[in-house]
């Protein structure tokens, strides 16, 4: 159990010593290669004053001044990350969310910092953890320790909740505290049983969790809620268990999860 190859995400408007910290910790924690990546795109449509219209030599400007952070990113990324490490690099004028996307298939697990709203320089949480078909680990603001000492386990019983648990094993098993928790809106003995079930398939593991039954609505509020009760630095969860099309219209755990920034997320489709 464990990860043998990590992404890690520089977003060009962000710092990158934090995130890249992170991922140096996590390479080391699991023995694993790490391999920095970045992107942004120049968009396609221009403003002036008659309007949005194309205009190359804009464009060319706006490309070599992503190209020149770019570069100042890799130097970064090069510079804090140890010899002792296996690493690499890549970057590209693109979407950064179809440039990790497409660059998943190296990798064991993705690791990013917070969404942001241009989609042509950060990436797009909610269509990465779709498209990608790795999990995700969505880093809390600035956090440069994924510690994960006590991790909660969002819980239902749906393909993406188990593939989630599954994808977070390793991590898991490095904790001190694993928390399953459901939020029961129907009073179904089921869910109970299938809370039992989950915990058994941990033991097996050798991973000891406890686990815990919220009564009332599931509101998108109510996991992030109680992880800051237990104090967890981590939050497993399941993505998009409805369309994602009905989650963004109403609102969800997984909306909710994506833009909450003061706990790491780890999220799997």
């Amino acid at each position: 159990m464990s990860y043998k190859s990590i992404i890690v995400n520089l977003a060009i408007d962000a710092p990158p010593a934090p995130i890249v910290k992170a991922g140096v910790e996590l390479a080391e924690r699991f023995g694993a290669r790490l391999v920095g990546l970045a992107a942004a795109d120049v968009p396609p449509l221009v403003a002036t004053g008659e309007g949005m219209v194309y205009e190359g030599e804009i464009m060319q400007i706006q490309r070599t001044e992503i190209e020149k952070r770019l570069a100042e990113l890799r130097a970064e990324f090069e510079r804090l990350v140890p010899a002792s490490i296996s690493s690499e690099w890549g970057q590209a004028v693109c979407s950064p969310t179809r440039f990790l996307s497409v660059s998943a298939r190296t990798a064991d697990l993705i690791v990013t910092g917070q969404a942001g709203d241009n989609v042509f320089r950060a990436v797009d949480v909610g269509s990465l953890t779709l498209g990608a078909g790795r999990p995700v680990l969505v880093a809390a603001t600035n956090v440069e320790h994924v510690l994960a000492r006590t991790v909660l386990v969002a819980w239902k019983d749906t393909r993406e909740a188990r593939r989630a648990m599954a994808d977070a094993l390793p991590f898991l098993a490095k904790a001190s505290e694993v928390v399953i928790v459901t939020i029961d809106t129907d009073r179904d003995d089921g869910i109970r049983d299938s809370l039992a079930d989950v915990a058994v398939f941990l033991e097996h593991h050798g991973i000891k969790a406890r686990t815990e039954l919220l009564a009332g609505e599931a509101d998108g509020d109510r996991l992030p809620t109680f992880a800051r009760s237990i104090h967890a630095d981590m939050i497993v969860s399941g993505a998009y268990g409805h369309s994602r099309l009905r989650e963004w219209a109403f609102g969800g755990v997984t909306r909710t999860l994506i833009e909450e920034s003061g706990i790491n997320r780890f999220m799997s489709y």
